[in-house]
């Protein structure tokens, strides 16, 4: 008989750590191949995890809740059979974690406990991915992690950091900042925020909160407006709508024009395309489309059409039918909802005219579309001016002024106008 280390698997690129939801077997339980073992999730989704061999469970190294590292083992399995090989210096998570806990325990003692009384803002704070995953389990803001005294290189947090100001119990969750020349205190409001029906937020929703709370910490948002006119984009497609699923089987809807056009302007504006990562700015290689989705429980989600400017309409419209079929099923994968470059929210479906959404980090932008709606407007014609009912919608963009200014804001969201208004009405499908 043969031990099996089995190991957190991976949930998709740019996904470092898991949290384990529920496990579906215990010690001493029989699990056959591809039974499911386990239920795991990331900041994108819910995946069920099953077993990759045979046998009997010896050991659950985590607990539900636990957030785990990728490749990190999880459990032990007794199998019958050959096993890959694995290395035997691995230590154990459990030890590990014990070994942590001693080491933060001789960091506290070596350092001042800390008061609930005032705090010092850490301006040289760091959000490393560890951290920033630890933050989110345990639903601290990127204001009370700057409260924190970090022990790092320049005062940067380090895990055991975090740790022990949890194992203190969040001393400076309330905690008002030393007022080095003002002696004006933010007052502790008492709200009175009425009675009624409770909802428990689920835990989808939890971490909508949480991230729309970071992403406004994050980035100092501006949002830009434009109207389009979609006349000739609509007029076409309401023509063509039919003989375009007769011909390739698909829906032909405005998205996959609308990500056709975006596409476009990206590449002629690419530094849109990019995220911050200290004081360095990455200027993506992909144009990967994030589509902000609507799922059956009302929570959103945000499946992405990857190398969006390499895809033909048939291919787009595909792909766009695809991701939205497989939200309302709940049948998302990780990869389907990681990697995103940009993002586009669809408030017109809503029946919104325009709408301010919140950057979705750790992208530089996103852009929102409003409703199509048919407006009187004045066309400059050779035989002077008419007044002519055209097809309009509103664009807006938020973007993270840190690293977008307005200029190319303002030229990125007119280029996205400019590419829907000189739609090709003679467009062959």
């Amino acid at each position: 008989m043969s031990q099996f280390e089995f190991k957190m698997p991976r949930m998709g690129e740019s996904i470092t750590q898991a949290a384990i939801i529920k496990w579906f077997k215990g010690v001493g339980d029989t699990i056959e191949l591809d039974e499911i073992l386990l239920e795991v999730a990331t900041d994108k989704v819910d995946s069920e995890v099953p077993s990759t061999v045979s046998g009997e469970i010896v050991e659950l190294l985590y607990e539900p809740n636990d957030v785990v590292d990728i490749g990190a083992v999880i459990a032990i399995i007794n199998t019958n059979g050959e096993v890959p090989v694995q290395t035997t210096d691995v230590k154990k998570p459990k030890a590990a974690k014990k070994e942590a806990s001693a080491k933060g325990k001789s960091e506290t003692k070596r350092k001042p406990k800390a008061t609930s009384a005032a705090f010092k803002v850490n301006e040289n704070v760091y959000i490393s991915p560890l951290i920033d995953s630890i933050a989110r389990t345990h639903h601290i803001s990127y204001e009370e992690l700057a409260r924190i005294p970090g022990t790092g290189k320049d005062g940067r947090l380090r895990k055991s950091d975090i740790m022990n100001y949890l194992a203190e119990g969040r001393p400076f969750k309330f905690a008002q900042p030393v007022q080095e020349s003002s002696g004006f205190k933010v007052p502790d409001l008492q709200f009175d925020k009425g009675k009624g029906k409770i909802v428990e937020m689920d835990r989808m929703r939890q971490m909508i909160a949480d991230h729309m709370v970071f992403s406004k910490h994050t980035s100092p948002h501006v949002t830009a407006y434009v109207e389009a006119d979609l006349t000739d984009m609509v007029n076409w497609r309401n023509e063509v709508k039919a003989d375009f699923q007769k011909k390739y089987k698909e829906k032909l809807t405005f998205t996959p024009l609308f990500i056709e056009c975006i596409a476009k302007a990206i590449k002629a504006f690419p530094m849109i395309n990019s995220s911050l990562d200290g004081r360095n700015i990455i200027v993506k290689e992909h144009i990967n489309i994030g589509m902000a989705t609507a799922l059956p429980s009302g929570n959103l989600i945000v499946p992405v059409v990857r190398n969006a400017d390499t895809l033909d309409l048939k291919s787009l419209a595909a792909a766009t039918n695809e991701l939205v079929v497989k939200a309302r099923d709940g049948k998302l994968t990780a990869d389907d909802t990681s990697g995103s470059t940009f993002t586009i929210s669809n408030v017109g479906t809503f029946g919104s005219l325009m709408g301010t959404p919140i950057i979705n980090q750790p992208e530089a932008a996103i852009l929102a579309t409003g409703i199509i709606k048919k407006k009187a407007e004045v066309m400059e014609r050779e035989d002077g001016d008419q007044i002519e009912i055209r097809q309009m919608m509103y664009l807006s963009l938020s973007f993270d002024h840190r690293i977008v200014d307005g200029y190319l804001a303002g030229s990125f969201l007119k280029r996205i106008a400019d590419e829907m208004e000189q739609f090709n009405p003679n467009r062959k499908i």
